[in-house]
């Protein structure tokens, strides 16, 4: 073969390798299958989104009734996986004396298009949690397989085209510990050919399982308390790092094997650590209810964590619901009192703060909630009271551009009515829940 027939081969083989990986990246991007989207990182990476409202609000494609839960739905491959809590009981009480209430956890497979329902899991469990409102944790969708976590502990792998059952964990009574007050709230993680979630109890804090199976793969640490943080893998100095926020400490391990890389101690009474841990260079942001927050910075040899600082008044910010946002160095979130802020690292200096995305009020309420998720060079927010808002962040401020009510609040919070449910966005398309129905709405630009 003549050498400038080779190169010719070679580049158009090169382009068609190209092209076909940054199809199937697109095509993917398409879908929601997990907790904050396809990288987990609250990122919507459509285009040809709507950059203002029609009059009106946007066009609901479809209505579907389901029942009560906090967990958000997930889509990928045409079907909308979501669970609910299906019980005749009064549940929408705080229920800090741990009353049991009986009911059933389903999961719900419904068509992307026209919200009809596929298929039904479901199995009874009573509930001894507070705030008894269903499930918390949003489904994982990979492959031909779908992965749930209810509220009490109940891990399962199901079939995504029918719901069928694959292996089923009952996690409290494998691994002899207890429902934490909120109830199990940590997403789980896919990595590689695990399935790494919180379980609780002693030596096993942490269980990677085999996503296949169900098989145990290891366990690690201890906590007196799981908390809520789901697992979260960063790479810090080249080396990935399986982040474990939990009440009592930061603690990275090596994801493959489970192995201690380094920790530090943390300190909150409530247990109420929520978020994910965020990672900024070499840096590790983490906080959680009453006003606790840290930073820590890594350093590199050998792997060890420093604190910069740690529970400051008047700084940086302690989110309770709502996961914040980075954007280079400013993290976007809200404070467990409701203010959104936008916080400097490493220094944890507030920049601004603002109640507008709820209602405006100088007091905003308590633990109020705004969901946030980035697409293309604006911010869009789901709040409690069921609006969706488009706005920019900045480090100057917050800037809202529009907002229309989708769903109404159908949930109970400190004496006011709430919807406290991650939306996914997917096909161009919002998917949306409160305790009465789920549905879809239209985002296409037209």
């Amino acid at each position: 073969m003549k050498p400038k027939m080779y190169k010719r081969q070679f580049s158009l083989l090169l382009l068609t390798l190209f092209l076909s990986t940054t199809l199937t990246t697109l095509s993917q991007a398409a879908d929601w299958p997990q907790w904050m989207g396809p990288k987990r990182d609250n990122v919507w990476y459509e285009t040809g989104i709507l950059k203002s409202f029609p009059k009106g609000g946007p066009k609901v494609l479809w209505r579907t009734p389901i029942q009560i839960g906090y967990a958000g739905p997930a889509v990928a491959q045409g079907v909308v996986v979501i669970t609910d809590y299906v019980t005749s009981e009064n549940i929408k009480v705080e229920n800090w004396n741990r009353k049991k209430f009986s009911g059933i956890e389903r999961t719900l497979g419904l068509n992307e298009k026209t919200g009809e329902i596929l298929w039904t899991y479901k199995y009874p469990v009573k509930y001894a949690i507070s705030y008894p409102s269903g499930p918390r944790c949003t489904p994982i969708i990979e492959k031909d397989r779908v992965y749930i976590l209810g509220a009490e502990g109940h891990l399962a792998c199901l079939n995504l085209k029918d719901g069928k059952e694959v292996w089923k964990k009952e996690l409290t009574t494998e691994y002899k510990t207890k429902t934490a007050l909120w109830g199990y709230a940590n997403h789980p993680l896919i990595d590689g050919d695990r399935l790494i979630c919180i379980v609780g109890g002693e030596g096993s804090h942490c269980v990677a399982f085999n996503k296949l199976n169900g098989e145990e793969i290891w366990r690690t640490q201890t906590a007196q308390k799981k908390g809520y943080c789901p697992p979260t893998i960063k790479t810090i100095h080249g080396v990935r790092q399986l982040l474990l926020m939990r009440p009592d400490a930061l603690t990275a391990v090596s994801p493959h094997d489970g192995k201690e890389l380094w920790s530090v101690p943390y300190y909150a009474d409530s247990g109420s650590i929520i978020m994910s841990p965020v990672a900024w260079k070499d840096y590790v942001y983490v906080a959680g209810y009453n006003n606790r927050n840290m930073l820590v910075k890594i350093k590199k040899d050998p792997l060890t964590a420093e604190i910069v600082f740690k529970d400051v008044k008047k700084k940086a910010m302690s989110p309770v619901n709502v996961q914040p946002f980075l954007v280079d160095n400013i993290l976007y979130g809200f404070d467990q009192k409701g203010f959104m802020h936008a916080v400097d690292l490493p220094s944890g200096d507030r920049l601004w703060e603002t109640t507008a995305p709820i209602d405006g009020k100088r007091r905003p309420h308590y633990t109020a909630t705004a969901f946030i998720v980035k697409n293309n060079d604006r911010f869009w927010l789901f709040n409690e009271r069921g609006e969706l808002i488009i706005c920019n962040l900045t480090p100057k401020g917050y800037k809202e551009i529009d907002r229309a009510k989708v769903i109404e609040p159908t949930n109970v919070a400190r004496g006011r009515d709430v919807v406290w449910s991650m939306p996914a966005f997917a096909n161009k398309r919002a998917y949306i829940r409160n305790d009465k129905e789920i549905i879809c709405v239209d985002l296409e630009e037209r």
